[in-house]
């Protein structure tokens, strides 16, 4: 098997998580400015087989998109042109990043560090690509 890679995308900063070869669990990877994303996916592609692409989907509790929506599907479209033959899925990031403030809670890390964008973008798409893991499963 490969590797999925997931993307919480932001306007400034997007965080990145890649699945095990297996593609059972999910595993933070980086941080990236979001102007540099698609090189560093790129880059991280020489030397992993990426299958598949997964991005994160803001919706609001009403079901609307956010509007970030539209710099996504901009973004997506890029991607595509990049990686013609790699499947981009998308996934509801609804509560993703409260999920991951709860989970820097949980592990115990400081007030400081709980206020790093740069560790909530990473633990979001963590996230995001485990709950696309296990909806693979069901």
């Amino acid at each position: 098997m490969s590797i999925i890679l997931a993307i919480d995308y932001g306007e400034v900063k997007s965080g990145i998580a890649v699945s095990d070869e297996s593609q059972v669990f999910a595993f933070g990877l980086a941080t990236i400015t979001t102007n540099n994303l698609i090189d560093y996916i790129e880059n991280y592609n020489i030397k992993n087989n990426i299958t598949q692409f997964v991005v994160g989907q803001p919706k609001r509790m009403n079901d609307e998109y956010s509007e970030v929506e539209k710099l996504i599907r901009e973004f997506i479209k890029k991607l595509s042109l990049r990686f013609p033959d790699t499947p981009i899925d998308r996934y509801d990031e609804r509560f993703s990043s409260k999920i991951a403030f709860q989970t820097m809670i949980d592990a115990g890390l400081t007030k400081k560090n709980r206020r790093n964008k740069n560790i909530v973008d990473k633990i979001s798409a963590t996230i995001i690509l485990q709950g696309y893991l296990k909806s693979k499963e069901e």
